[in-house]
């Protein structure tokens, strides 16, 4: 068969052809796409004409499209439909790609060519692109000399090789540590569709009559909130604790020491402190200082409101608290205190109703768009839905692909990735993926949301639309292409419309009797926003303050006992709560050691959030869910992905700077 990857998607939109693509097409494709991208740079390099803007910075947008065919598809069935043959592709590939990317950003004449570019009388988005390819190339070291270079091209293919055992590992660790139970009263307390998803869980893993508690990616897992036996919950808990770092083959402690060591040794080649300020370097915060200030100074008044917490939970347990004890007195005193029973809720929120009377609809009052099931177009597993979206006069916008539902072949969490990005230079439009983890019912069952898992499908829409209504010229720019602490922005907003009062009554209806949520449970959930908000930071800031220790180290001072450095980091930052372990410990922190892309750079849900909470309170100024707000808010931020600089689209939006204040409220740390 010839391999389709090797020519572009014959499908709308450029989807891949997933049905015809073969695991050994990837590698076929990824080798090809080297070689042809190293051409096509080198076809730059070698022109005999002066430098234009032309001839080379549109012509690098223009190359490496074939390669970037082969990554986008084979990355994506990386963290979503990862066989054991894809596993190991994938071990092979990736410090392939990490050594192309060092050879087209520490080649001397492309870089040459791209500083001798004339820039005057070029557009604003034109310019920034020089300039963004510029920063690009220092970042990545054209300044070392020839040594220093080859230094950091071994610095960065180990790396690679680390980041990919270690998320490897994680997902493993994560299937090892799900809990066997032989018997159904063990799980007393947990929801009739639960303990029907544990049976099933038990019987596709060859354990049948038995049940299985398969594991989330954070610490807290959310059957703590509803399991009545207390030695089941510290069992499920210390399960979630341990993963990664209980010694043996699927230990990943020290695969993270010598990626924090390497990270170091790489910031200081390039003329860092430490790897936390190189990082820090390419993003919209102003320093690593600025970072390191905010976080410390809401980490004591996070520790205090979970300190009150604990003691009203205390209470109510009537006995001492202990971690796996946190989120079921929790969602005791939430139901005795405010009335409020999150898994009485759940039938409120079936999934299919959630997306096309909640999530879309949103995105139609706001923006027009509209959204068609593509029943004829696949994606690569059979969970994967697709639509067409469409603006408002018609005009196709893109594609929108969903899988929502957990597999041993996906690993934990929830993300956006796209596997066409939109450009109006190569005259393509965006085709995205929202990934959730839902555990999928018994069949004919309804698939039943928890409040958090609502909350994360607004939120993955929200990066879905920051992609769809991606309108630049260059692809480098396109959708969420920007710094990493703006890019969780744009879908924290999104979350706004969960609990808006015309989206809420259109999908939160009974998912047997069609009953709209009553009144007065939405007041009542309004009223507690609030509860649990100290535990919320505490746990959070825990994991970004543990992710920023681990890159502040300089190479020679990484420790030797990862989990002891974790208890002294914890301490030193004033975040040690013995209630409340981080949101991600060392063992499963995939966000920083897997190549996520959020080393150093946890910090960013905290500091977008910033920007998120400002934008609640101007569209609520403003008149709330209209059109207009939703066209500006669109025109002005979620359209111009890296085209500008984003604190500009930003202040455009707003009127001004961001300010502290709407943060500090929403999280209830207004005495801060």
């Amino acid at each position: 068969m010839t391999n389709p990857l090797l020519h572009p998607s014959p499908l709308p939109f450029g989807l891949p052809p997933f049905a015809d693509i073969q695991v050994s097409h990837y590698a076929e494709a990824a080798e090809a796409g080297f070689a042809e991208h190293l051409e096509e740079i080198r076809a730059i390099t070698e022109n005999a004409g002066p430098a234009t803007f032309e001839n080379t910075a549109v012509a690098m947008e223009r190359s490496g499209q074939l390669l970037q065919r082969a990554s986008a598809a084979f990355f994506t069935l990386v963290s979503a439909d990862a066989t054991e043959d894809i596993r190991d592709l994938e071990t092979q590939l990736s410090p392939r790609f990490s050594a192309h990317e060092d050879e087209v950003f520490l080649n001397r004449g492309l870089y040459e060519r791209f500083a001798a570019i004339d820039t005057s009388g070029l557009d604003a988005e034109s310019e920034r692109l020089v300039a963004e390819y510029l920063k690009e190339f220092r970042q990545s070291g054209i300044q070392l000399d020839q040594p220093g270079q080859s230094r950091l091209r071994e610095l960065n293919a180990e790396l690679s090789r680390l980041g990919t055992e270690f998320g490897q590992r994680v997902k493993e660790g994560m299937k090892s540590a799900a809990l066997l139970l032989d018997d159904e009263a063990d799980l007393a307390g947990m929801p009739a569709d639960d303990v029907a998803r544990a049976a099933e869980a038990a019987r596709a893993a060859g354990h049948s009559g038995k049940f299985l508690l398969t594991l989330i990616q954070p610490t807290n897992q959310p059957a703590l909130a509803v399991l009545e036996n207390r030695a089941i919950r510290r069992r499920l808990f210390a399960a979630s604790v341990a993963r990664g770092s209980g010694g043996g083959n699927l230990d990943v402690l020290e695969l993270a020491r010598s990626m924090a060591g390497l990270r170091a040794e790489k910031a200081v080649l390039l003329g860092f402190a430490n790897y936390a300020e190189l990082v820090v370097d390419r993003q919209t915060a102003p320093d690593f200082e600025a970072i390191q200030s905010m976080l410390n100074r809401m980490a004591p008044a996070a520790v205090r409101n979970a300190d009150r917490e604990a003691a009203a939970l205390a209470e109510a347990a009537g006995h001492p608290l202990e971690a796996w004890d946190w989120a079921y007195y929790s969602a005791k005193v939430r139901r005795e205190k405010y009335e409020v029973d999150e898994q009485a809720l759940r039938p409120y929120f079936e999934l299919d109703r959630v997306l096309t009377d909640g999530v879309f609809f949103a995105a139609t009052s706001l923006y027009g768009i509209t959204f068609h099931e593509r029943k004829d177009l696949a994606g690569y597993h059979p969970d994967v839905r697709v639509w067409e979206v469409r603006n408002e006069d018609g005009e196709a916008l893109g594609l929108f692909l969903g899988d929502y539902y957990t597999r041993e072949s996906k690993r934990g969490g929830a993300w956006m990735n796209s596997l066409v990005e939109q450009s109006a230079l190569l005259g393509t439009k965006p085709v995205v993926i929202n990934n959730l983890n839902i555990s999928k019912p018994p069949a004919g069952e309804p698939t039943l949301l928890t409040l958090d898992e609502l909350r994360t499908a607004f939120h993955e829409f929200g990066h879905a639309l920051h992609g769809l209504f991606s309108d630049v010229t260059y692809p480098r720019f396109s959708g969420t292409a920007v710094p990493r602490d703006f890019v969780e922005y744009p879908s924290q907003v999104n979350e706004m419309w969960i609990m808006r009062p015309e989206v809420l009554a259109n999908y939160a209806k009974h998912c047997e009797t069609g009953e709209p949520l009553p009144r007065g449970i939405v007041d009542k959930l309004n009223e507690s926003r609030l509860w649990g908000e100290g535990f919320a930071t505490t746990e959070y800031l825990g994991a970004a303050l543990l992710d920023l220790a681990w890159h502040v180290l300089g190479s020679g001072g990484v420790p030797e006992d990862a989990v002891a450095f974790e208890d002294k980091a914890l301490a030193a930052a004033g975040i040690a709560h013995a209630l409340i372990p981080p949101r991600y410990r060392t063992g499963y922190f995939q966000h920083v050691f897997a190549g996520a892309g959020y080393a150093a750079g946890y910090y960013s849900y905290i500091w977008s959030e910033v920007l998120d909470a400002e934008t609640v309170d101007w569209f609520t100024e403003n008149g709330g869910m209209s059109r207009a707000n939703g066209e500006r808010f669109r025109q002005e931020l979620l359209s111009r992905g890296n085209s500008r600089d984003p604190l500009e689209s930003f202040r455009t939006l707003r009127g001004r700077e961001a300010r502290l204040e709407p943060l500090l409220k929403r999280r209830g740390l207004e005495s801060l």
